[in-house]
């Protein structure tokens, strides 16, 4: 079985019914792998494909309000945001500021915004629900797949929360 969306195309299921996609989609200069995901077919509603697609349309402006969660976050001494800047510091030290895109002499500020975006997966069949509908990557360096941090975004692409991968 199979379903037919504008944007994704023909989104055929596995022999267990799950359906997945996957692109690389260009933000600015890098390039992020966009994935679509759901264990069941039957839960994935023409809805949750148009918001799905409307997310990966504006992944500029959601980028730019996750990277505004985490500056928000870092008034939080205890944020994870403040804890993996610190855990940066502290495994780079000096080479930090080789990995930093801009230098404005705020440390925290420049390695949210020196973060790549590496992906974004789209949990289709959590549309409408309290569960995250999206999952952002960041990276500060894109070969530490541990060294990231996440952020969850709901159906109408509003930040849930930012955790860290630990």
């Amino acid at each position: 079985m199979a379903i037919e969306h504008d944007y994704f195309g023909l989104l055929e299921s596995g022999p267990d019914g799950s359906i997945f996609w996957s692109e690389n989609v260009e933000l600015g200069d890098q390039s992020v792998t966009v994935d679509l995901t759901a264990p069941d077919q039957d839960d994935v509603s023409e809805a949750a494909l148009d918001v799905a697609a409307a997310l990966i349309s504006s992944i500029e402006d959601i980028d730019r309000s996750a990277r505004n969660a985490m500056v928000n976050e870092l008034s939080d001494r205890t944020s994870e945001v403040t804890e993996y800047i610190l855990q940066q510091q502290e495994a780079l030290g000096d080479a930090l500021e080789d990995t930093l895109v801009d230098i404005s002499g705020d440390v925290h500020i420049d390695v949210i915004r020196s973060l790549q975006l590496m992906s974004m997966t789209i949990l289709a069949d959590e549309h409408g629900g309290a569960d995250p509908f999206a999952v952002l990557e960041y990276a500060l360096d894109p070969d530490a797949t541990d060294d990231v941090l996440l952020v969850n975004l709901d159906s109408d692409g509003g930040v849930l929360s930012v955790t860290s991968a630990d």
